[in-house]
């Protein structure tokens, strides 16, 4: 099979371009896979991608110039913010070619990507004609500019049908299924289909093991990472950080007086992996609807359990007390509560846990079961198109 990859790289490489990385390495194993790539730039050519943003001709242009060289039998979308904006799947559509998009935020809902804004959910968008309220309330880099030109840029592309040529959607949960169902997006629920991130086989050998729990992801508001330093700094409880983030300055000044508390900052793939072997639970403080988290599903894959929001789909992925616990996020109280009850879990019932885990990676989330689905989902949607 001819696999075209459509994806716009943002300047601070995240989640959805790991993903995608992981992604392609394992499809390339048996299949002929080509990425036509767009990178969010600065300064005057960042304004430029921007200010094209709704209709940008010259990355259609671009991409019918890929298309007829490469003749693929599919083309899977990722990313399209911003630099290379939606109006490419028009000339897609033109050419008749099957199209796939892995939908990883809520972007195509709302401005905000996240559905969160000044602390909290933010859900206003989802069945607004348009988002005037979320251009009010700047949920988009507290840039009123930003958030109404993205906001117009999706409202105009739902308003001309331009989603309605995409032949599937791949959603990552069920939740985030259902959110979409929710909301007033004009696109039959018929064509979205469920297939989670995986991560590659880990095995959890070499553990850091010195009676940590441990933080792994982005240092930014969504994340839960400022009300979580608030509330361990009562308990005595040890817990390492990784990661960087708009946050990283306010962390580190928490942590300078928080002797319980470390920052280790970026850390390559098998340093995580041996901190995450051997920690006591993995922390998911996420104040915001996450799609499909890596550091659950790479957690569940060593073996670890994982102490998570009990906030949409982190309370699918994570069963208390057979994978770990849940907490509110918002109450300070109730994680320390939850810190204490699993300190206090016998040996044979943590053990339990972190079989569980393991198996719950073996069962839903391995690349082999992954990019089955998705080659799945490719071979229908083609066998579809003819058909049609």
């Amino acid at each position: 099979m001819r696999i075209l990859i459509i994806h716009n790289q943002y300047q601070h490489l995240g989640g959805e371009d790991f993903v995608l990385k992981q992604e392609m390495d394992a499809l390339k194993r048996n299949h002929e896979v080509e990425l036509y790539q767009v990178t969010n730039q600065k300064g005057l050519q960042g304004y430029k991608q921007y200010l094209l943003y709704p209709f940008n001709w010259i990355q259609a242009k671009k991409v019918k110039s890929k298309i007829t060289a490469f003749a693929p039998d599919l083309i899977h979308l990722h990313n399209m913010h911003y630099g290379l904006g939606p109006f490419f799947i028009q000339t897609i559509k033109k050419l008749k070619i099957p199209m796939v998009m892995t939908v990883h935020n809520f972007r195509l809902l709302c401005p905000s990507a996240t559905l969160f804004s000044e602390g909290n959910l933010y859900l206003n968008s989802l069945n607004s004609a348009f988002p005037w309220d979320a251009v009010q309330k700047k949920v988009l880099e507290n840039s009123i500019l930003k958030t109404f030109w993205t906001a117009f840029t999706y409202w105009i592309h739902r308003k001309i049908g331009t989603f309605k040529s995409i032949d599937k959607f791949i959603v990552l949960s069920e939740f985030s299924k259902s959110i979409f169902a929710r909301s007033n997006f004009e696109v039959s629920q018929n064509k979205f289909v469920v297939k989670p991130n995986f991560a590659t086989s880990i095995e959890p050998t070499q553990a850091i093991t010195d009676h940590s729990f441990v933080y792994v992801g982005r240092l930014s508001e969504e994340k839960g990472i400022i009300p979580l330093l608030h509330a361990w700094k009562s308990t005595t409880h040890k817990l390492k950080i990784f990661g960087t983030g708009p946050l990283e300055n306010e962390v580190r000044i928490i942590v300078q007086n928080s002797p319980n508390i470390s920052y280790l900052g970026f850390q390559d793939k098998p340093t995580l992996n041996r901190h995450m072997a051997g920690a006591l639970a993995v922390i998911v403080p996420s104040v915001c609807y996450e799609s499909m988290p890596l550091a659950v599903i790479e957690a569940f894959a060593l073996g670890t359990p994982v102490i998570a929001s009990q906030i949409g789909i982190l309370a699918e992925m994570v069963v208390p007390l057979y994978t770990g616990l849940l907490f509110d996020p918002h109450n300070h109280s109730n994680l320390v509560k939850t810190l204490a009850k699993w300190e206090e879990l016998p040996l044979e019932k943590l053990n339990e846990i972190k079989k569980n885990c393991r198996k719950e990676f073996l069962t839903h989330y391995t690349q082999d079961i992954i990019i089955d689905k998705l080659i799945t989902i490719y071979q229908d949607v083609i066998n579809d198109h003819k058909i049609k």
